[in-house]
């Protein structure tokens, strides 16, 4: 009978004492066996080592030399939010963002830097990361060696354990190694990581799921995203593969199959718009959602049919998403939304329409206009989690920076 590696156990359980700490704040050691199922001796054995390592701290309540706090003090524990800092960074088709955070993801600092960064080569966008990167470390107050990870964060299909970028609609060339490229320069250990991940992350750590350890986002831009949250861990494909929705075929049209991206996807969606010098214009500026918006306010019927039709196929890929995973909560990100109910009413008239009748009521669906800094943010939790030890992951453990 083949038996658990000790190390790894040791990881897991290194890991969910840590996470634990972090998702509630200061909290006794009995309250942490209670909530991992930990015996009493592995969690004084880890936090022990924690303490040691300078991860967490202690804090008493109830001292009795306090005025307003009466009986004996409780000892609870608590992230050292100094034990490390990294940067996030989410670079899009027209903007990079950046943020500088502490051990338990705070933002110390952020950044934005406008570029068309579609239309750059891979050393360029790698000049542009750097120098980002700088400013911001400098905003928050600290040195770049002090500096433990560098998490950058952008549409496609990423391997996560390689950082190779197999397809994305901002990068011009593939055969660049961006990884390599900003490693190179900072001399920092760097995670390149699909955006649908770190904005499934942000969700996780800060947003609509830091209740759920279970939960499916789709991030609904030019590029269609999927992130899946299993466990409480990011589920990745073979070779550690980021998930896409758009590829997902929707029916087949002629010699060709009909693609979710060929309906519901920004590109798909403008291209059906008036032919207008201010509409290629907000399009150039990454701004032309905010331009359909005003357009389908004034009764555009074109964009009108455009953002009911891809809404419709969302709702029956988001149908399909809860019979395969079964979520508890579906959460929906992206500048796409900006179309308001010309694009939810059909997706949830849809999803009512193609959800069996046994799950109709599993999953709720959550709409979030996240931000671009909570987008950099779910970068910064990447690398965090990273830190933190997490073990699992389809190539094998993660990197221990830490221990």
């Amino acid at each position: 009978m083949k038996t658990a590696d000790p190390e790894l156990m040791r990881a897991i359980n290194r890991f969910h004492v840590l996470d634990t700490i972090r998702r509630h704040g200061a909290i006794a050691r009995v309250e942490i066996g209670e909530r991992t199922d930990l015996s009493a001796t592995t969690v004084s054995a880890i936090t022990a080592s924690l303490l040691d390592d300078g991860l967490i701290t202690v804090r008493h309540e109830g001292d009795i030399r306090s005025q307003t706090l009466r009986g004996r003090p409780r000892v609870m524990l608590a992230l050292n939010p100094d034990a490390a800092w990294v940067v996030g960074a989410k670079l899009a088709a027209n903007r990079i963002v950046f943020v500088a955070t502490n051990f338990q993801g705070d933002v110390l600092a952020s950044l934005v830097l406008p570029v068309r960064v579609d239309r750059i080569p891979t050393p360029v966008i790698a000049d542009l990361v750097e120098d980002g990167v700088r400013r911001c470390v400098r905003d928050a107050g600290l040195g770049l060696n002090q500096i433990k990870t560098i998490a950058l964060s952008l549409p496609g299909i990423i391997e996560h354990g390689t950082g190779k970028v197999l397809a994305s609609s901002v990068l011009s060339d593939l055969d660049v190694s961006l990884h390599q490229a900003i490693a190179a320069r900072l001399g920092i250990d760097t995670i390149i990581e699909s955006d649908a991940n770190a904005i499934t992350m942000a969700q996780h750590w800060f947003g609509q799921a830091r209740d759920r350890d279970d939960f499916v986002l789709v991030a609904i831009e030019d590029t269609l995203g999927l992130g899946v949250m299993h466990g409480g861990q990011l589920f990745r494909g073979a070779h550690g593969l980021s998930l896409t929705l758009g590829d997902m075929v929707m029916g087949a049209g002629g010699d060709n199959a009909v693609r979710l991206a060929d309906l519901a996807s920004e590109g798909a969606i403008l291209a059906l718009g008036q032919p207008d010098q201010r509409m290629s214009e907000a399009v150039r500026l990454g701004q032309g959602m905010a331009q359909v918006e005003g357009l389908l306010a004034a009764g555009d019927p074109g964009l009108r049919d455009a953002a009911a039709r891809a809404g419709a196929a969302l709702g029956i890929a988001i149908a399909n998403l809860v019979a395969l995973f079964a979520p508890p909560r579906v959460i929906l990100v992206g500048t796409t939304l900006a179309l308001g109910q010309h694009l939810l009413e059909p997706l949830r008239v849809a999803f009512a329409n193609a959800i069996p009748a046994s799950l109709t009521d599993l999953a709720e669906i959550v709409i979030d206009d996240a931000g671009d800094e909570f987008w950099a943010r779910g970068a910064a939790a990447v690398a965090l989690g990273e830190l933190y030890g997490s073990p699992w992951g389809t190539t094998g453990p993660a990197r221990h920076a830490l221990q």
